[in-house]
């Protein structure tokens, strides 16, 4: 059955937080005109959200739950999400409350100005000064891998149409990033200022090395930059080779001595070499991911779902 609207919230140890978020959604969909339906995706965190998850769905058919047998992570429980979703337009948030649901209906009403995707940007940085800082990293990584300007306004805050999803329908890799993929299907972006709030219950999954290699799995995952950057930085020190060659020949022939041996030559040793393990380093990471999609690793594995009919 189509629906007009699906709120979509991956679900990570947010027990303290479900009910007010449910109770908060509730209220703002008796102002907007429409069907609609909230689907948890509960990525195995252990706590008792999928309990709750249970309990709202038997309580209110409006609400659906699916639960992974593992954590796979919040992109990967998004795109289980995106795939089962029964609204013509997709609105996704986390489950801390830090997204206001107050601003769903300004979302919405930005995307019927004719836009297919539209990000709550946060007005405020609301994390420390390292996740704020790898927040920024991360956002301009997402500029450059998705190759629009508004990659750098992207949140996890979103309102798009459903009929994008079109464009990923076949998408099998475990290395998962929903705006990229969404990036595929068009380029029309929006994002309007949204006040985030503080997290006031739980803490976060998302550590600074896990941001971090989040970047990581982006810029090899979903784009040749790094090859590219790879390939500067070998041509770059075969110039400057070059130029080192020179300069010992020039000297020799222009003043008969030759540079001093052991320190210049070490020196010259070490940058090439670092150059050279690093651009392995990236054909490594991609030759990795290669290996891991070769072995049919999936993207998510659902172990129970609820307020599906006749498939719970």
């Amino acid at each position: 059955m189509k629906l007009d609207y699906t709120v979509l919230v991956p679900v990570y140890r947010g027990e303290e937080n479900l009910p007010e978020l449910y109770q908060r959604l509730r209220k703002v969909f008796k102002s907007i005109e429409g069907s609609y339906e909230i689907l948890f995706v509960e990525d195995c965190g252990g706590d008792r959200s999928w309990d709750l998850i249970r309990s709202l769905a038997q309580a209110d058919p409006h609400v659906r739950g699916i639960r992974h047998a593992r954590n796979f992570g919040q992109h990967n429980a998004l795109l289980t999400g995106i795939r089962t979703a029964r609204g013509e337009v997709i609105i996704t948030m986390d489950d801390d409350l830090q997204h206001p649901p107050e601003y769903i209906p300004t979302l919405l009403d930005k995307l019927n100005e004719g836009f297919d995707v539209v990000y709550g940007t946060p007005q405020k940085e609301q994390q420390t000064i390292w996740r704020n800082f790898a927040s920024r990293w991360i956002k301009l990584v997402m500029q450059i891998t998705m190759g629009i300007q508004i990659g750098r306004k992207i949140s996890a805050f979103r309102a798009f149409r459903t009929h994008l999803r079109g464009a990923f329908a076949d998408f099998n890799s475990p290395y998962v990033c929903v705006d990229v993929l969404l990036s595929w299907a068009t380029t029309s972006f929006e994002s309007i200022p949204v006040p985030f709030s503080h997290r006031l219950r739980g803490k976060s999954g998302y550590t600074f090395r896990r941001l971090l290699a989040h970047t990581l799995n982006m810029l090899t995952g979903f784009s040749t930059a790094p090859l590219r950057l790879a390939t500067i930085l070998g041509f770059s020190f075969t110039l400057f080779g070059v130029g080192v060659l020179a300069y010992v020949v020039g000297r020799y022939l222009l003043e008969g001595k030759t540079v001093a041996g052991f320190p210049f030559l070490a020196s010259i040793i070490a940058i090439f070499g670092g150059v050279q393990l690093f651009t392995l380093g990236i054909l490594g990471e991609y030759l990795a991911r290669l290996f891991i999609r070769s072995m049919g690793k999936p993207v998510s594995v659902v172990s129970e779902r609820v307020g599906f009919s006749g498939q719970e």
